[in-house]
């Protein structure tokens, strides 16, 4: 692509993704992320209707009558997107690659965060760390993401769940909501993610394309692997494909039964459906909880 070219692809989804973040998730988001906690405000005089619990017994004591200690909450958050940017990301079927729908999932909530005045971050990832970028505030730090998400050119073309969860661990030192967008077809991060999810609110949104799930109905069905370029090829039938999806369904179901155990939320998407009706269904689980 040209510089015209990409600029043009870039407009397009922060078009699409303001108008959606305007109309739909703007308020959502506000009411699925709360502050990182209580700052203090200040000391007054005790008010009838004050809570006993706020009372500040030293000032009081010192004053001869009783004072509270305000405080208010912390609404800056800081928000991390953790992209898987690996060969398993460029596959792509009905004129969408993986990276384009990942780009306007992290579009989305890259505006979400913006219009309540949060900071967005990014650290994209293969087998190695390819690019971080530190939370910051406005339109161009989101325009700066959905760049880089869509057209960085990895490095490295397998994926390493374990360092790179484990290197968000160190970077990130003030608590922050992170987004982990990956296939997640990877072993032995779950220690790693555990750990992570003790310090930082982690959300895993898994991203398959239907070329990763679908086997044909008759056929020869050929398959490279884009991470370790490897060829597979099966003869493909109805009954293959049915056990197949039915696989695929139960291995999402154990995925996510698997991160809820470890206090991550998890959302499964495939690149031929809206990521609107599960995205609001995300925000409107957390609010219920909340």
């Amino acid at each position: 692509m040209d510089v015209a070219e990409i600029i043009a692809k870039i407009r397009k989804i922060e078009i699409t993704t303001r108008n959606l973040v305007t109309e739909m998730f703007s308020g959502e988001y506000h009411s699925m992320f709360k502050g990182q906690g209580l700052e203090f405000s200040e000391v007054r005089e005790y008010q009838s209707g004050d809570s006993f619990r706020q009372i500040d017994w030293n000032v009081s004591a010192r004053m001869g009558h009783p004072y509270i200690k305000k405080f208010e909450e912390t609404r800056e958050l800081n928000v991390i997107f953790l992209i898987d940017v690996s060969a398993s990301n460029a596959v792509g079927t009905r004129g969408s690659q993986k990276s384009e729908y990942i780009t306007e999932l992290c579009a989305i909530l890259s505006f979400s965060a913006l219009s309540n005045n949060d900071k967005v971050g990014l650290i994209l990832f293969s087998d190695r760390i390819e690019k971080y970028s530190p939370p910051r505030k406005g339109k161009k730090s989101a325009l700066r993401l959905i760049r880089d998400v869509l057209f960085h050119e990895p490095a490295g073309l397998k994926t390493d769940l374990k360092s790179a969860i484990e290197y968000t661990y160190h970077i990130m030192q003030k608590r922050s909501i992170i987004f982990i967008i990956s296939d997640f077809m990877d072993e032995g991060y779950e220690d790693s993610l555990k750990i992570l999810a003790g310090k930082h609110d982690v959300i895993a949104l898994r991203v398959f394309d239907q070329s990763d799930i679908i086997i044909p109905d008759e056929g020869i069905y050929h398959l490279t692997d884009p991470e370790t370029g490897k060829n597979y090829s099966f003869l493909g039938s109805k009954k293959k494909k049915e056990a197949f999806l039915k696989e695929i369904e139960q291995e999402n179901e154990l995925f996510a039964e698997k991160l809820k155990k470890m206090k991550v939320e998890s959302r499964t998407f495939t690149t031929d459906e809206t990521y609107i009706k599960k995205l609001m269904e995300l925000f409107r689980s957390r609010k219920r909880r909340h």
